[in-house]
């Protein structure tokens, strides 16, 4: 089993753990979906939810702190993620991809997912903060 976690490092060098949900990020600049010269740089970000718990969770709502290179932050709220409210069940997990641009070549991304338990308790899960810096250019 550890292999097995070990590799799942490997590919989402992100994580964070609130109770029994492991919330893991891999993030890629999309140089094709990039105007530098018009201010405008797009990452992908890879999100895989993991329920080690015994009980099954669902995603009803996400919060997202997306800050520039300027230290300005923009606050993202909503229902799901990509147009869904995930059930995730006990030793399984639950992945999606979405993106992100910004007006600068660097920033950060943190936030929280609200959850609700098999019990009808409700409870957030922390999205670990992750950077998002394009590579330099050669001009």
């Amino acid at each position: 089993m550890q292999r097995i976690s070990d590799a799942v490092n490997a590919l989402f060098p992100f994580h964070a753990t609130t109770r029994d949900v492991i919330v893991h990020v891999a993030v890629t600049f999309l140089p094709e979906q990039s105007e530098p010269d018009r201010g405008r740089w797009f990452w992908a970000y890879h999100i895989r939810i993991e329920n080690v718990g015994d009980q099954p969770v669902q995603l009803l709502t996400r919060h997202w702190v997306i800050t520039d290179g300027r230290g300005a932050q923009h606050r993202v709220d909503g229902d799901g993620v990509v147009g869904e409210q995930p059930v995730v069940q006990p030793g399984k997990s639950y992945d999606y991809v979405s993106g992100c641009p910004l007006n600068t070549p660097t920033g950060s991304m943190k936030g929280a997912y609200r959850m609700i338990g098999a019990d009808g308790e409700t409870f957030e899960v922390a999205i670990p903060h992750f950077a998002l810096i394009a590579p330099a250019v050669a001009e």
